[in-house]
């Protein structure tokens, strides 16, 4: 006997409906958006590479990027752009220098003049917001910090947090980067094996300096404490590296895949970590005390937001500063003038044995030079990204809603045309008369970004790097190790891709 199952026809059309809206809306995506923007920009003058089915240009781009991370650069090179960003490079030698690409399905508009990147990062409007990223860099960094709220929220939360980072305290703050750099030295002392020279790894040794310096300073904690926060950061951003080079599907984040799998545990170690900091501070300090994390325990702030501020000052803290120190030491490894004439300096404001503080770094003029031309040169974000939120005018560019801008601060920084014929040279004294007067354009240094969304935590970023950098010199010279291979590499900072080996001769001998 057949069973028979009536079915309401009437659900039965709501269900057809539904999975026709949802075809109709995956070939507008797949088909008619890329077709209809690649028009709409080829009418202005722009093109790019082809689009291809789902993919965009993301097989080319990953393709470029593995061939050129196989070759190593000449030591006293610093035209580095071509290996970070090959693609960009063979697209700007056929496109010109605004072109359209496509990762996956979203369109990418790479835009290097300096005013109209000035123009973007400096708007009010609301017209150009924080690219929508992808759930595992969300894990990372926390939607519900700083760095991708929005709005009110955002408004909200940085007049919470800029007492953090005010004159006063980073006057503290700069006694604990003393004090941590102090017990880094000390932890050499006990590994110095020879008297006349040590072999450090330096990018690692910045990462847990670094690590140590903002779990200290922001948190009231320790590098021993803040050790799982960082060792998962570390874990989640070689995740959120993986899952740069695959198509991303809305939805499929919550699949049961093993990288999936991985990034939630991940995910739940870090919450944990990071609560344990917060529920210490609960319970042992009835004031909660004037650092980073008492000023958002003391505010309206909920916990999941505390959370996720932390997790964004956590990553920011340790991995962009240690960044700064390792490409900064590079270049006086490799540029021993400098080295000696940064020490003299050094040994004229600070002398060979004074502690420095935050009243000296303001003489140490040819420091702040050297800094500058470190982060014009290697700086440890490659690129900015915006999100047109509207369709937007913007000088000769009709920008469609949804459109991704890419800056490639990279180009931008090494731009002949901007910064002269030597623009791929160590050049310090370029910054000379400051930033401003550095190039043919005055904002033509972006490393901390412009506008109101600049880095909150810039100025610390500086004193910190000072401060370390201050130290070190008063006790080592520095060598580039011979096994040191130049090779930096885009793995969401920039990064030297086998490491910073040098030699360190204490100055005594």
């Amino acid at each position: 006997m057949q069973l028979i199952v009536p079915i309401n026809p009437i659900l039965a059309l709501l269900v057809l409906s539904l999975v026709g809206l949802k075809i109709y809306n995956a070939l507008m995506i797949l088909f008619w958006q890329p077709f209809v923007l690649t028009r709409r920009f080829k009418k202005q003058g722009i093109s790019g590479p082809k689009y291809r089915f789902l993919y965009g240009n993301l097989l080319e781009i990953n393709r470029m990027k593995k061939e050129a991370q196989l070759s190593v650069l000449d030591r006293i090179s610093h035209d580095i752009f071509p290996r970070i960003f090959p693609h960009y490079q063979q697209w700007m030698s056929l496109y010109g220098d605004t072109f359209l690409y496509w990762d996956g399905t979203e369109p990418r508009l790479c835009i290097s003049d300096p005013e109209l990147v000035k123009h973007i990062l400096s708007n009010k409007s609301g017209f150009f917001v924080r690219t929508k990223i992808r759930p595992e860099f969300l894990k990372l960094v926390g939607s519900k910090g700083l760095v991708f709220l929005e709005g009110a929220d955002w408004a909200r939360h940085r007049k919470i947090l800029n007492p953090a980072f005010s004159i006063d305290r980073l006057k503290v703050m700069t006694k604990v980067v003393v004090d941590c750099t102090l017990r880094m030295f000390d932890k050499w002392s006990e590994d110095k094996k020879e008297k006349l020279m040590m072999k450090k790894e330096l990018n690692r040794e910045f990462h847990r300096l670094t690590a140590d310096i903002i779990a200290t300073a922001a948190f009231g904690s320790s590098y021993a404490q803040g050790i799982e926060v960082f060792r998962t950061q570390k874990e989640l951003i070689e995740c959120c590296v993986i899952s740069l080079t695959n198509v991303f599907i809305p939805g499929t984040q919550y699949l049961p895949t093993p990288l999936n799998f991985r990034i939630w545990k991940l995910d739940r170690k870090m919450k944990n970590s990071v609560k344990k900091i917060v529920d210490s501070r609960l319970q042992s300090k009835p004031d909660y005390e004037d650092d980073l994390l008492g000023i958002m325990l003391k505010s309206c702030l909920s916990i999941e937001e505390i959370i996720d501020e932390c997790k964004s000052f956590f990553f920011a803290g340790y991995e962009n500063n240690s960044n700064l120190l390792t490409w900064t030491t590079m270049l006086l490894s490799l540029h021993q003038d400098w080295q000696e004439r940064l020490r003299e300096e050094i040994f004229k404001e600070c002398g060979k044995d004074k502690t420095p503080d935050s009243d000296t770094f303001s003489k140490l003029k040819l420091m702040n030079m050297v800094f500058m031309e470190s982060l014009r040169l290697y700086g440890p974000v490659p690129f900015i990204s915006r999100q047109a939120s509207k369709d937007v005018t913007l000088g000769h560019l009709d920008i469609p809603k949804g459109t991704t801008l890419i800056f490639p601060l990279m180009k931008m920084h090494s731009d002949k045309v901007i910064w002269g014929s030597d623009a791929d040279k160590f050049n310090p004294l370029r910054f000379e008369n400051g930033v401003s007067k550095a190039a043919n354009h005055p904002n033509a240094l972006v490393s901390f970004s412009v506008g109101p969304r600049a880095c909150i935590g810039q100025n610390f970023a500086m004193i910190e790097a000072k401060t370390v950098l201050t130290m070190i010199l008063q006790r080592f010279r520095l060598n580039l190790s011979c096994k040191y291979k130049h090779a930096p590499v885009d793995h969401i900072t920039l990064l030297p891709q086998y490491g910073l080996p040098l030699v360190l001769r204490p100055l005594e001998d």
